[in-house]
């Protein structure tokens, strides 16, 4: 049944964890900061999303995980072989129309992770909650980031300026938005489906 989108339901769902092929997504806790912290203390991380800061410390990490349960995000921490190895979540910000958002340690970059793990995330937010539609966003300078939106079934809308804390600056940003209908259509992605 889908459920309306409640700000305690919202914290409900954190605790969920969802399995794929190779990877596990759980919500994020203090026990995880010192990984998340050495993970995104990295530029290339920073410069392709919106809230990162740049250097990113163990002080960073703290605040993010304490904040969660505030927060209007879902947020899980992407773990292959019981190793953090990024981040991905869904910002509620705008009920309508919530935001997809992902990011993952360099070091496992081109393994198709991020794909696997937006797949996951995307499956269990149009399965678990009412919403039309989901959005996206990728720096019109990362191809990478635009890739595994589109082998997630979103289609590009525009370019948006959007405001990058670790840049200091405004940079243009390809938006993409993915509708429950074609969703639907796609839902035969093998082994993004959720098991758990």
């Amino acid at each position: 049944m889908l459920r309306d989108i409640p700000p305690r339901t919202l914290r409900g769902a954190g605790r969920c964890i969802l399995q794929t092929e190779r990877l596990t997504l759980r919500r994020p806790t203090l026990a995880d900061v010192n990984a998340i912290a050495r993970l995104a203390d990295e530029r290339r991380i920073a410069e392709n999303t919106r809230r990162l800061p740049h250097p990113y410390s163990h002080g960073d990490a703290v605040e993010f995980v304490r904040g969660i349960p505030r927060s209007r995000e879902t947020a899980f921490l992407i773990e292959k072989d019981y190793a953090p190895v990024g981040m991905v979540g869904v910002d509620w910000r705008e009920i309508d129309a919530p935001e997809l958002g992902y990011w993952l340690g360099v070091d496992y970059w081109g393994q198709g992770l991020a794909t696997e793990a937006a797949r996951a995330v995307i499956d269990f937010t149009f399965e678990e909650f009412d919403t039309g539609q989901m959005r996206a966003g990728a720096r019109v300078a990362n191809p990478a980031s635009r890739n595994v939106l589109e082998k997630c079934g979103f289609q590009w809308c525009g370019v948006e300026l959007h405001r990058f804390e670790s840049l200091g600056s405004s940079t243009p940003v390809d938006c993409f938005r993915l509708t429950r209908s074609v969703w639907a259509s796609l839902k035969n992605w093998g082994n993004s489906t959720r098991r758990a």
